[in-house]
């Protein structure tokens, strides 16, 4: 069963979801322009029943509320959200699931999480620099709706497709009740911040990482570059390679929930 909460985090009111397992704590950390919703059959599945799951909204997205500043909408942001939540819910010592952007904050805010067990993200390639985007992403116009403040029905329908694996089954809007909740400047402080070159370099921070890290992909994800991911050294790589998983494209809580779920149960088991 879940329970949804709501926390004040440094003034910023935050919305979160969580399971009633008792085994060690899981955070889970959704993309762009979503919600934890998305995280809803994966919290129903093996990894809620048996740990203490939490998925939380980060501010402007969900049912968390907007950021006071464009500030709090870039990485650094966003991650001082994230470990906010952290201490607030008692999580500190949890593994970190993060899905896109997700990934990033989780990157971002991982010097600072000096007690988490370990760290999982899939749809995020590890950046460097600026220069690393064209190469990290696979060329679509759909990335750029993530960065664009006032959204129609039909860019939300382009960037909620672009999630899915090209003919998947699930619903191609899938995602744009979301898209369209989200503030708008959550996606143009975000944009600017990364324009700025307002991020920590996620290469340096894997490279020199000293707990465990899970990299997922879908084998059909439509946004992310495999062959940039595979290339970019990470030493405590969890079972030494990024582990792909079939027919599926960037949102693997979607489109394979049971599996995400095992999997993340294995990734927990592994860090004792």
């Amino acid at each position: 069963m879940l329970e949804e909460d709501h926390i004040d985090v440094g003034g910023q009111a935050i919305t979160f979801m969580s399971t009633a397992g008792s085994g060690p704590s899981v955070v889970m950390v959704h993309g762009n322009s979503s919600s934890s919703q998305v995280w809803r059959q994966v919290l129903e599945d093996e990894v809620g029943r048996r740990h203490r799951c939490l998925a939380l909204d980060l501010p402007g997205h969900g049912r968390s509320a907007p950021a006071r500043s464009l500030e709090d909408y870039s990485l650094p942001g966003h991650s001082a959200a994230l470990a906010g939540f952290l201490e607030q819910v008692g999580a500190q010592d949890a593994a970190i699931i993060g899905w896109s952007l997700g990934g990033h904050v989780a990157f971002e805010a991982m010097p600072y999480l000096t007690e988490a067990a370990g760290f999982m993200v899939f749809g995020t390639p590890p950046i460097g620099t600026g220069a690393d985007l064209g190469r990290a992403f696979s060329p679509n116009q759909a990335l750029d709706v993530g960065f664009t403040p006032d959204v129609t029905v039909e860019a939300a329908l382009t960037y909620s497709s672009s999630f899915l694996a090209p003919n998947s089954p699930i619903p191609a809007d899938r995602f744009v009740t979301d898209i369209l909740a989200t503030d708008p400047a959550a996606r143009t402080g975000l944009g600017a911040s990364i324009q700025a070159g307002r991020f920590a370099d996620e290469v340096k921070t894997v490279g020199r990482m000293n707990r465990p890290l899970a990299v997922l992909h879908g084998e059909q994800d439509q946004l992310v570059n495999l062959g940039y991911v595979q290339g970019v050294a990470m030493p405590t790589l969890w079972r030494d390679e990024v582990q792909v998983v079939p027919g599926v494209g960037h949102a693997l809580m979607i489109e394979a929930p049971t599996e995400l779920s095992q999997l993340i149960c294995e990734f927990v088991d592994s860090l004792g």
